[in-house]
């Protein structure tokens, strides 16, 4: 084994350990916000194994999306909404708690002889590109440039159709409209009542 083996086989399992110890403050937690910082330690070090594997274009793009906008996205749904509610305890938990191992125990159980029986060294005759951002890149704009352009479509109607749903939630209309109130205008959106500050 040479030094750059060693190096990497080290990273390797101090990555893994920040995985399994970042995935376990995620559900053992009591405070949610801990729970979602941790979270994004479970990216970041997801991140790293993808670095780990030469795939510089698949870790930038976990930390980008991942942890720069769907980590901080849930950070600031939990900030925001901040509801408090007393929870009472659930009948029979155990029953729950019993089935969740269970299901636990079988994936893991799926996943270590997955590990097991996969052929792990790579081929002599594939060399590994120079950069996989001009490799995915190429395929993006040849062979999967159709998907690639209906996935952006996709994802801007979804934009359009949360900001109309979010300036108003329902259609005003005859049998709820308040007497004496002037129509709208046909290109301009209601705005959603606010409630009354206390």
């Amino acid at each position: 084994m040479t030094l750059a083996d060693g190096v990497q086989l080290v990273s390797t399992l101090i990555l893994a350990a920040m995985v399994i110890g970042a995935a376990l403050g995620v559900v053992l937690f009591d405070n949610i916000v801990y729970s979602a910082f941790t979270l994004g330690g479970v990216f970041i070090s997801i991140a790293g194994l993808y670095i780990l594997m030469n795939a510089d274009f698949v870790s930038a793009a976990q930390v980008l999306i991942y942890v720069g906008a769907v980590n901080v996205l849930i950070l600031f749904a939990i900030m925001l909404v901040n509801k408090q509610e007393v929870y009472s305890p659930v009948p029979r938990r155990w029953i729950r708690k019993l089935s969740a191992a269970l299901v636990s125990a079988g994936l893991f159980g799926l996943l270590t002889v997955m590990l097991l029986q996969t052929e792990w060294l790579p081929n002599a005759a594939q060399t590994a590109p120079d950069s996989t951002v001009i490799l995915i890149g190429e395929h993006f704009f040849s062979d999967y440039l159709l998907p690639f352009e209906l996935a952006s479509i996709l994802l801007l109607m979804a934009l359009v159709g949360a900001v109309v749903i979010a300036r108003r939630e329902s259609i005003v209309g005859e049998d709820t409209a308040i007497v004496g109130e002037q129509p709208a205008p046909v290109l301009e959106l209601p705005e959603r009542p606010r409630e009354p500050v206390a």
